[in-house]
């Protein structure tokens, strides 16, 4: 989860952490889609959809926007539409496939509207300061190797933690697509840093 979470700005840069605490892959379907169908009449379980899926939100809007304000914004407002849901079915939904799917698609807008150019990733691993500022500024260097699609891959899965199932959904494609993109970013961020297969 994000609670955790610490930025730092600096021109158009923007440092952050991800604190690997994956709620979403406890969720039990059924709770899940309970949750959506009750959230717009019940703050406990928008409050308990929120905790579940707040980081892997914000992972899907970061890899689309690469901005880390407007992925913040991404975060209400995916949870603000699932208040005004009216036609989801907790018998046949996929609650946790439906809320990425809204991230993704509240995510297209705001990128789309505010036309942010994807130059500033720097994901902060842990560690001593000024040791974990160079790592992330290479790590943002070997991100812009790769296209949209597989550096969103590269997001969901090593920041949110997301399974490629997951991904899948979230993408809208064959999880074997996603596996085949996943293995020729991590492939291109091998090669660009130098490190042996």
């Amino acid at each position: 989860m994000l609670a955790n979470t610490k930025t730092n700005s600096g021109g158009d840069l923007i440092i952050f952490a991800f604190n690997h605490n994956n709620n979403t892959s406890s969720a039990d379907i059924g709770e899940v889609n309970r949750l959506i169908s009750t959230c717009a009449t019940s703050k406990d379980s928008l409050e308990q959809l929120y905790i579940m899926f707040k980081s892997a939100v914000f992972a899907v809007a970061y890899g689309i926007t690469a901005d880390y304000h407007l992925s913040e914004d991404c975060v209400a407002e995916t949870f603000v539409r699932l208040t005004q849901v009216r036609n989801f079915n907790p018998h046949k939904g996929d609650g946790k496939g439906f809320i990425l799917t809204t991230a993704r698609n509240v995510a297209s807008e705001l990128r789309r509207r505010y036309k942010k150019e994807i130059n500033s990733y720097i994901i902060q691993s842990y560690g001593d300061a000024e040791k974990t500022v160079e790592d992330s500024i290479y790590i943002n260097q070997l991100l812009k190797h790769l296209n949209d699609k597989q550096r969103q891959i590269v997001i969901m899965k090593c920041c949110a933690e997301m399974t490629f199932k997951d991904i899948a959904m979230v993408l809208k494609c064959p999880e074997t697509t996603v596996k085949s993109r996943y293995k020729r970013a991590m492939d291109i961020l091998q090669e660009k840093a130098g490190a042996d297969k």
